[in-house]
């Protein structure tokens, strides 16, 4: 059995702006798509390059997309005291970065597509992201850590733009 302490850095930024603002903002940078549509043609596509044609045509503007969300307020609101607790969790991010990722540090499969936190608090609109760079920096392999580093970039532009 094996068992490592892996340090994490979180990105967070806070917004004054209203809850479904900021999740409007994000929605307009990520691409979506039918799962299950997107899963026929991720199957069907034979090679690389039919599957960065597939990809390109469903990233948005940031070159991420939404794979699922959660509504986890949802169940808090079940609560008569959490009436007000707003928490969105969006599930993103790109096959190709994932796939580059993934070939030399299998590790990161366990932490792509990455997960974006909204969650509204009394200070604010909380927008959070784990970093994949901190994630993954044990593997030491210095092509996945540009990587990881550049969607770390792309992901903290996102949320920093959603912010304001």
């Amino acid at each position: 059995m094996f068992s490592s302490v892996i340090p994490l850095r979180r990105f967070s930024v806070i917004s004054s702006r209203p809850f479904d603002d900021v999740v409007q903002s994000l929605e307009a940078a990520i691409g979506r798509t039918d799962s299950a549509k997107f899963g026929s043609a991720l199957r069907a596509a034979s090679n690389t390059v039919e599957l960065s044609i597939l990809v390109e045509a469903t990233i948005g503007p940031s070159g991420l997309m939404e794979f699922c969300r959660f509504d986890q307020g949802e169940v808090l609101r079940k609560d008569a005291t959490q009436a007000h607790r707003r928490i969105l969790r969006l599930i993103v991010g790109n096959p190709l970065i994932m796939k580059d990722l993934v070939t030399t540090v299998p590790d990161a499969a366990s932490y792509a597509p990455i997960t974006i936190l909204v969650d509204q608090r009394d200070d604010g609109v909380h927008l959070s992201y784990d970093s994949m760079a901190s994630l993954i920096a044990a593997s030491k392999d210095q092509a996945a850590l540009a990587t990881a580093r550049d969607l770390d970039d792309k992901v903290e532009s996102l949320l920093s733009v959603a912010a304001i």
